[in-house]
């Protein structure tokens, strides 16, 4: 179940950012300090909805515990064209492998593209990610890209690059149809 942030969620941000394992392809293993979350994660998290309740953040649920176990978000990424957003996920390790990244994404890749007339999804991860590029292909998306970008802070698996993958609403469709 996905809803949106609230002021109250710092706790299962920390809890989730705290597991070198998750924050293993973005930080290398590095928690995010609890006080970056209070000042500027969840704050921009909250700002998304503000704004715009169509794109932003989204607290992921589990229905049967009513667990906090992740966030999605479904966004225009920095510097794309209008009309293209970038969906992205982080799910606590104890929830990887049960296919809520997957259903998930399906979910945000299905809003785009009914309800927000969005023409391109993409997404993107470390090259060598490979649980997150499986979860990609099967939310429908394909490999599109890959690109070498500095990293301000290196990290292991930093030289094979970054991919991007993508899916546009025409082909969204017709997979749709079969």
């Amino acid at each position: 179940m996905l809803r949106e942030f609230t002021p109250h969620d710092v706790e299962h941000l920390v809890e989730l950012d705290a597991d070198p394992e998750v924050m293993r392809y973005i930080s290398g293993g590095r928690p995010t300090p609890r006080e970056r979350i209070e000042r500027d994660v969840l704050p921009r998290f909250l700002s998304y909805h503000e704004r715009s309740g169509d794109a932003g953040f989204w607290a992921t649920i589990e229905k049967a515990s009513g667990r906090f176990v992740g966030w999605f978000h479904l966004r225009p990424a920095p510097g794309s064209p209008p009309g293209e957003t970038e969906l992205g996920y982080r799910l606590r390790r104890d929830a990887w492998g049960k296919g809520y990244a997957t259903e998930g994404s399906r979910a945000l890749v299905r809003k785009a593209f009914t309800e927000l007339g969005v023409r391109r999804v993409t997404a993107g991860t470390m090259a060598v990610n490979e649980r997150s590029r499986r979860v990609m292909d099967k939310a429908g998306l394909r490999l599109a890209r890959t690109v070498y970008r500095p990293w301000p802070d290196p990290i292991e698996g930093t030289e094979h690059g970054d991919v991007e993958y993508a899916i546009d609403r025409d082909e969204w469709r017709r997979r749709a149809d079969q």
